[in-house]
């Protein structure tokens, strides 16, 4: 399982004209899942991004995580973060899972993240988003289950 998280002042995702997650200060994760992955990729995860200190104390330092600043997720699911270009110039997606796997690990994400207190909102599964931030520092992370970058 994969996870861009990028630290935000606001996020939202759009479906066409209808409006279906919105966030200010926070996280915006783009969740990718693989055909391997299972719920402990997601726990991982999960567990990762909740405490993340990436956020910044009263001397400027990154120190405070989620919880100690309040702050919310917007979990946007993105199968493209297992896209493969290695080979040609098209993105091969065989390694992605396919949509009941993937659909069931992306809710299981959210409801670890809920459970652990913060206030999640999401994408909606399958559908063409258009996503909206204003990136906080810029901050951004690169996270995977399985290996390091």
């Amino acid at each position: 399982m994969r996870a861009v998280v990028q630290r935000v002042s606001r996020a939202q995702v759009s479906v066409g004209d209808q409006l279906v997650g919105r966030i200010g200060p926070g996280l915006l994760v783009l969740l990718g899942v693989a055909k391997a992955d299972n719920q402990a990729d997601a726990d991982y995860l999960a567990n990762k991004i909740c405490g993340l200190r990436i956020f910044e104390d009263q001397d400027g330092k990154m120190n405070l995580s989620l919880a100690e600043t309040q702050g919310s997720v917007l979990a946007v699911s993105q199968f493209t973060l297992y896209g493969d270009v290695r080979k040609g110039r098209r993105p091969s997606f065989d390694l992605a899972a396919p949509p009941q796997l993937a659909n069931e690990l992306y809710e299981y994400f959210v409801s670890k993240i809920r459970y652990a207190g913060i206030v999640c909102e999401t994408g909606q599964f399958q559908a063409m988003m258009q996503v909206e931030l204003v990136n906080d520092g810029p901050v951004t992370i690169l996270l995977d289950s399985t290996r390091v970058f």
